[in-house]
């Protein structure tokens, strides 16, 4: 089970550092499958750095975590992930829906669900062990 857990967990990561990667180097084309537009190089410069930010994070504390199998680090991506699909359930209430809504969703409630998952099943470290 841990096993199981460990690698779709890295799985998940790679994707996620893919994503980021993404939005690093093709920022406009990537942001189109989000419906988004960058608006001049601020425009890009912002996808470039808040995306690569968001899903970087998320990649790494995965990765790191999974590798090491530090269930706390499994927190980080855990709480973005869950509150981008509130936001976007929150979106969905106030603004209505669109035709692909359900895929990104679908994702981050996966990735929620994996990682708290694995957060029971994994070791905790505790801080000592860190600092020592």
């Amino acid at each position: 089970m841990r096993l199981a857990l460990t690698a779709l967990i890295f799985l998940f990561g790679l994707f996620d550092l893919f994503m980021g990667l993404n939005f690093l180097f093709t920022p406009a084309e990537t942001a189109a499958g989000f419906g988004l537009s960058p608006v001049g190089t601020q425009g890009l410069s912002t996808l470039r750095a808040d995306f690569m930010a968001f899903f970087g994070v998320v990649a790494l504390c995965m990765m790191i975590g999974a590798w090491r199998r530090n269930a706390d680090l499994l927190l980080v991506p855990a709480a973005l992930m869950g509150t981008a699909v509130t936001v976007r359930a929150l979106s969905l209430a106030l603004d209505g829906s669109y035709p692909s809504w359900r895929l990104p969703m679908t994702v981050e409630i996966l990735h929620v669900v994996l990682l708290v998952s694995a957060w029971r099943v994994l070791p905790h470290h505790k801080i000592e062990e860190l600092t020592s």
